[in-house]
């Protein structure tokens, strides 16, 4: 039994611009199977988170090998608007899920090093808590 429908060939659609990790592939998808995607709330709120990860994962890998880049060239790498790529971009720098800054008036991303955890204050905190009980 083969399964066919236009459902189906939005599912696919979908599903292969996700492995590829292609936005334009998957806004070509949502835009060709408009109908089919939109009618099923469940289905369009997971596209939308969807959308959300594969938009963050792209941002990542271009900006990545980048200290400083312009929110233009990104806006431009990706083919969005410099608005919605610099709004996404600040989404993820409050989110934690980019060590960075956006400077608006250079219309620059400053990206920092991921700096390693320092772990002095919970080692103190740990040694009060056992004399604590020492004591006691």
């Amino acid at each position: 039994l083969k399964y066919a429908g236009k459902e189906l060939e939005a599912m696919r659609a979908v599903a292969t611009a996700s492995h590829k990790r292609s936005l334009a592939d998957f806004q070509a998808a949502l835009k060709t199977y408009k109908p089919e995607l939109e009618e099923d709330a469940v289905v369009r709120a997971h596209l939308g988170a969807l959308y959300d990860t594969m938009l963050e994962q792209n941002l990542c890998r271009i900006v990545e090998p980048y200290m400083r880049v312009q929110v233009d060239h990104v806006a431009r790498c990706i083919r969005l608007p410099v608005v919605q790529v610099e709004k996404k971009l600040s989404q993820m720098i409050l989110d934690k899920k980019l060590n960075g800054i956006l400077d608006q008036g250079e219309g620059v991303l400053i990206v920092f090093d991921e700096s390693p955890l320092d772990k002095t204050y919970e080692t103190v905190l740990e040694t009060i808590h056992h004399m604590s009980k020492v004591v006691d």
